[in-house]
């Protein structure tokens, strides 16, 4: 999946929410609103989707306060001593875990600054396919 089509998808979901992308596109880019595919392809420039991540506004509309969350958390591997001091390699499967809090775009907002791509952190969170996930991020 292009980041393109994340983007596109998580300011679908974020419209959805009540997000005004026009309004914020006009006070935190260009005040001339050059419509939204424009809007969006510019914002693809020079890595000025960052902006629209990272915002308040946005994060807000993505991970609404005291609403029931559902990531899908990927297949780990890793390697773990066992009673006997032996190392053994552990798979745990996916699953999907659920979650309520009020500051939820908050902790999700901090996680994506942290993250190595925010993008695939956002993806996590939209309805997307099972085949364009990762096997392991």
């Amino acid at each position: 999946m292009k980041r393109i089509e994340i983007l596109v998808m998580g300011l679908k979901l974020a419209q959805a929410n009540g997000f005004d992308f026009q309004s914020w596109y006009q006070v935190y880019i260009d005040p001339q609103w050059p419509g939204p595919g424009e809007a969006i392809r510019i914002l693809t420039q020079q890595s000025r989707y960052i902006a629209l991540l990272y915002s308040h506004e946005f994060a807000r509309a993505i991970w609404k306060p005291g609403e029931q969350m559902h990531i899908m958390v990927p297949t780990k591997t890793y390697t773990q001593k066992n009673r006997y001091g032996e190392f053994v390699t552990v798979t745990r499967r996916p699953f999907t875990r659920r979650t309520t809090r009020s500051d939820a775009w908050q902790y999700h907002l901090q996680q994506m600054v942290i993250c190595k791509d925010p993008l695939n952190y956002l993806r996590r969170f939209l309805p997307v396919p099972e085949n364009t996930l990762p096997k392991n991020p």
